[in-house]
């Protein structure tokens, strides 16, 4: 392709970010395990609100997101002020980079980390770097030993996508205090609801303990709101400044707003959603070693497993779109022997096993 008007350079050399496929041609009943989107949809509360702000979608949205802010604040127990919503978690990841680095500055993140990083890095001019995990986790001391005087943001997934492990919230603090102060640590926890682990948190001590260090979250994971694209940070309040700043006014639409406040108000539907993604995430694994498959100890809504061979990988993903099932295939992070699999409703988890039982059986 030839082209006329040239953008900036670096800008070309961005893979697009590719979606989980919602398609397979020639059938009709999908079972989509691909986008680790939530398993029961929206909250009802959620369907009933947006059907009733139908009737003003004439108006532009509240510029500053102030209700919806609020209602996180009282959710997390989080200063409002210091919050800044987004169309999805993925805007305030490519703000932080538009914001704090560019030409001639590194992005730093570990090794199979959120590709969203390097994407949004190269948009903003710089230079994405990786630092190697350890057993499919993430290292803190080579993400340490990977800074240099170039970095200015180092991103962290936790738990990560696409394997789904997690490091401890101490781990976490040993970054920080190891990172310069002139560093951004970007702590991207869009799994948190999921994690039922002692040693972790979110990371919002670290957060409070100074001014370099941002939270981010989404709501498209457990309260089901993915199609709307709303997701906030929680930042240092010179960085939330610097946010609101760049940030489009209208950014997070009235529909998007609307559903993620009452979605907030749905307790029962959060907990109805967590435990049914707790039992399927013990239950797929356990079945799936039980095949003689590896998989990583997942704690967010998703299972990797990984099977001998790319070969073997790439044959089971059409396995299953045979049988109407739509897994995500990895390459892309560099893990051509593995499939990612969301968790989804007790049936769709229950064909998705059965099938992959009959295609090992068929490679026995």
């Amino acid at each position: 392709m030839t082209y006329t008007v040239l953008p900036r350079p670096g800008i070309m050399d961005i893979s697009p970010y590719v979606a989980g496929e919602s398609k397979i041609s020639g059938s009709q009943q999908i079972i989509k395990l691909s986008s680790n989107e939530g398993a029961f949809g929206p909250s009802p509360k959620a369907i009933d609100a947006l059907q009733n702000a139908t009737k003003t979608m004439h108006r532009y949205p509240d510029a500053n997101a102030g209700t919806l802010r609020q209602a996180i604040a009282d959710q997390y127990g989080l200063d409002r002020e210091r919050i800044v919503c987004g169309a999805g978690s993925d805007e305030i990841i490519s703000l932080l980079c538009f914001a704090y680095a560019g030409p001639g500055d590194e992005v730093l993140y570990s090794q199979y980390g959120f590709l969203m990083y390097p994407i949004s890095a190269k948009a903003a001019g710089a230079t994405p770097v990786k630092a190697l995990e350890t057993n499919m986790k993430t290292d803190v001391d080579a993400l340490l030993k990977a800074v240099t005087e170039k970095t200015r943001i180092v991103f962290v997934a936790n738990p990560n996508n696409p394997t789904g492990t997690y490091i401890s919230s101490a781990e976490m603090a040993r970054l920080r205090q190891g990172l310069p102060d002139k560093v951004l640590l970007v702590i991207d926890a869009a799994y948190a609801e999921f994690v039922d682990q002692g040693d972790y948190t979110p990371g919002v001590e670290i957060v409070n303990s100074g001014q370099n260090t941002v939270m981010t979250r989404t709501f498209s994971k457990m309260f089901g709101l993915g199609g709307l694209r709303v997701g906030w940070g929680y930042c240092p309040r010179e960085i939330a400044d610097v946010l609101n700043r760049v940030r489009g006014p209208f950014n997070v639409s009235c529909a998007a707003q609307t559903a993620a406040i009452a979605s907030l108000g749905d307790h029962e539907f959060q907990e109805k959603s967590v435990k049914h993604t707790l039992k399927w995430i013990a239950k797929t694994q356990a079945a799936l070693q039980n095949l003689g498959l590896t998989t990583t100890q997942s704690v967010a809504n998703f299972v990797m497993v990984q099977f001998k061979d790319s070969d073997t990988a790439e044959a089971c993903d059409l396995y299953l779109r045979t049988q109407g099932i739509i897994v995500r295939r990895i390459n892309s992070y560099n893990l051509p022997q593995a499939l990612r699999i969301s968790i989804g409703t007790d049936s769709e988890m229950e064909a998705m096993l059965s099938a992959i039982k009959d295609f090992m059986k068929s490679q026995s």
